[in-house]
């Protein structure tokens, strides 16, 4: 299945959704921050992630459950190959360049990138 971008507003659902495995629709606005949405903007929101492949539903007579059918790091890595894709010239050394000339990132942060690349190298 092809993974599409989502919106601001679809992210921020999928993020409480992804955090709470399955819920309602009320369980989600709980989880959002004030000022929390009307329940039928995040009933929309859900049935367009639904319609995008992102989220299924079980019936619970007239309430649906919903859970994530994409997992947090499957959608993560797609978010990151397309921000190097479009903004680093498909370039992860660009994009730790980018981070380490705008004080995003110390030098300690990036000895701890280098340990995490050392193992990765040994296996």
């Amino acid at each position: 299945m092809e993974i599409r971008e989502l919106t601001k507003a679809e992210e921020e659902i999928m993020q409480k959704l992804w955090t709470l495995g399955n819920a309602f629709v009320k369980d989600i606005i709980e989880e959002l921050p004030e000022p929390k949405p009307a329940y039928n903007t995040v009933s929309t929101i859900i049935r367009i992630l639904e319609n995008k492949g992102f989220v299924a539903h079980e019936s619970f007579g007239k309430s649906h459950q919903y859970y994530p059918l994409i997992d947090r790091d499957t959608y993560k890595g797609f978010a990151t190959k397309k921000l190097v894709s479009s903004y680093f010239e498909d370039s992860p050394q660009n994009m730790l360049s980018f981070f380490l000339e705008n004080k995003e990132m110390d030098t300690k942060e990036l000895d701890q990138i280098m340990k995490i690349l050392e193992k990765a190298k040994k296996k």
